[in-house]
């Protein structure tokens, strides 16, 4: 059937700083996490240096250099006809060690001006305060959200930034992809405890107890700074950010459907049920207990929690998943984390299974779990492109990319059909930009093609990729 998408409708396209910003030590700015991160690959994970060494290659010091060229790739973006644009602020620009009691002007300085051209050209900015990277120096004092320190810290620069930009900002996140800290894989991206990781060959130990206990500092701080917006600012929206793995039981056998019930609970639904209802789920208990999880939870953190309860729902939708109890199960790769193969999908170059419908069901079972209006924040493939010379102009014909995008609209549009209340769409890397997962360029997910490459060589100019005006007409349509 024809769905018509809602009118006011937000399309547009999602980033983060640390990934395509650049100026990594320019205008104040301090070290970030990510600054600490060599370049990998599909085979070989990112090695972290606990010092910057100059005779290496640091993929997101550079990014692709938004932090100079904002205002071409903001053109770029309105010109495909974007009214939205996700984007994060990185907290050591702000704060460069995050200790400091006063802000840093002239990051504060830098987003006015890249809020300002959103505005300017109609685009309304999705803001991401916490997106993978907090300064360096917390990861080193703090071994980053293991420490309770961190609650007040965040807040500090959550309530600086809330102050400044509240008039140009409307809409929020606090943490990115926050239940990829329900593990230990994740938890060196999502709440950064890297302490004595060295690169390969050296073995960072995060236990259960370690995550939980993060992700309950998360909590409480993400609750507080929720609070102060609805408090001081009740026009603002407030909203949370999961990375939805959908899963699907291998078999009929019931122990894996029970299996994959438990999967749903500790993947997908643990971390926002908090966020969302404001209190720990009734499943917790258990898994806490199984796991040898105690919680340090002190006077007033679960108050913060029940006050902190989000506006909005977002999250990220790439793949799906399987799960069994069987051994020998065949796995494949994803987000941070790798899970069952289904022999029904066709996988990405990197072995991410795409799985359009796995969107439609996941929209519907969030909604019927929520009822708040959604967003999905991050959406796409990451693909090998190649530029081609034709009529003396560089091309890259990329309909791979394309089918992609419109077998996954048109999901959406079936949940909307369906009663879901979405209200946004933002692919992620609407530009070419550094890959978190492996610090590649060429895994490109743009429709903007950026030439420069994983030896850190290239010119940074601008291509515009046949997804770009495939993506152009799907929004002049609404959709349709």
């Amino acid at each position: 059937m024809a769905v018509t998408f809602p009118k006011g409708f937000f399309w547009g396209g999602a980033t983060a700083a640390n990934q395509l910003e650049g100026a990594w030590d320019v205008d104040g700015r301090g070290p970030s996490v990510d600054d600490h991160f060599l370049g990998g690959s599909v085979d070989t994970p990112r090695e972290i240096t606990i010092s910057i060494d100059p005779d290496r290659f640091y993929p997101n010091h550079d990014g692709i250099d938004f932090y100079h060229r904002y205002e071409e790739d903001i053109a770029l973006f309105a010109e495909m006809g974007f009214n939205m644009f996700r984007m994060s602020i990185a907290w050591s620009r702000i704060f460069p060690t995050g200790e400091e009691t006063e802000p840093n002007e002239a990051g504060l300085a830098f987003y006015d001006r890249v809020f300002d051209c959103c505005r300017a050209h109609g685009i309304e900015p999705l803001v991401t305060l916490s997106h993978y990277e907090m300064p360096y120096a917390l990861v080193e004092k703090y071994n980053g959200w293991e420490s309770r320190e961190l609650i007040v810290l965040f807040e500090r620069y959550a309530r600086c930034v809330l102050d400044r930009y509240h008039e140009k900002v409307t809409y929020w996140l606090t943490f990115n992809e926050i239940n990829l800290g329900t593990s230990a894989a994740g938890a060196l991206f999502e709440t950064s405890m890297i302490r004595g990781f060295e690169g390969p060959g050296s073995e960072v130990v995060v236990t259960p107890q370690q995550c939980y206990q993060a992700l309950h500092h998360q909590f409480v701080a993400s609750g507080r700074v929720v609070r102060y917006a609805h408090e001081n600012y009740p026009e603002l929206k407030m909203g949370n950010m999961d990375c939805f793995i959908l899963t699907y039981a291998a078999t009929c056998d019931p122990a894996d459907v029970w299996a994959n019930e438990l999967e749903m609970n500790r993947m997908n639904w643990y971390c926002s049920d908090v966020q969302v209802r404001g209190a720990y789920p009734f499943y917790a208990r258990r898994y806490w207990r199984e796991n040898g999880i105690e919680l340090d939870v002190r006077d007033g953190d679960l108050d913060d929690i029940a006050d902190g309860k989000v506006d909005f729902y977002t999250f990220s939708y790439y793949m799906s998943n399987t799960v069994t109890t069987h051994e020998g199960a065949e796995t494949t790769g994803g987000n941070m984390v790798s899970g069952g193969k289904n022999p029904y999908l066709e996988s990405t170059d990197w072995g991410w299974q795409v799985d359009p419908t796995g969107l439609r069901v996941a929209l519907n079972q969030i909604y019927a779990r929520y009822q708040i209006p959604m967003m999905v924040v991050e959406n796409g493939m990451g693909a090998l492109d190649e530029v081609v010379e034709e009529d003396g102009e560089k091309r890259v014909h990329d309909q791979y990319r394309i089918d992609y995008l419109e077998k996954h609209v048109a999901a959406m549009g079936e949940a909307v059909a369906d009663g879901v209340d979405l209200i946004g769409y933002t692919w992620w890397g609407p530009i070419d930009l550094v890959s978190a997962g492996t610090g590649e360029m060429r895994k490109r997910y743009g429709f903007i093609y950026v030439d420069k490459h994983d030896d850190g060589t290239g010119d940074y100019s601008r291509i515009r990729k046949d997804s770009f005006y495939a993506y152009q007409k799907i929004i002049r349509s609404n959709g349709l």
